[in-house]
């Protein structure tokens, strides 16, 4: 799975840190997605979701070998 996280963070010109604390997680979880070492939970997705005003698959797309 490949995401564009960290493309949406710097739209809101949020901080690894800043999402982390809208969310609920800590700043290397954010960095373990964005550098696609995790993959979230759903419940994670969502709330990302929320924050973006976006579907979560505006920002988490499939590859071919998922």
């Amino acid at each position: 799975m490949k995401n564009t996280l960290k493309v949406e963070r710097a739209i809101l010109n949020l901080t690894q840190d800043e999402l982390a604390k809208e969310i609920g997680v800590s700043r290397q979880t954010i960095n373990s997605i964005e550098t696609n070492r995790y993959v979230p939970s759903t419940v994670l997705a969502l709330k990302l979701s929320e924050l973006f005003k976006k579907p979560v698959n505006d920002f988490f797309t499939l590859e071919e070998n998922d």
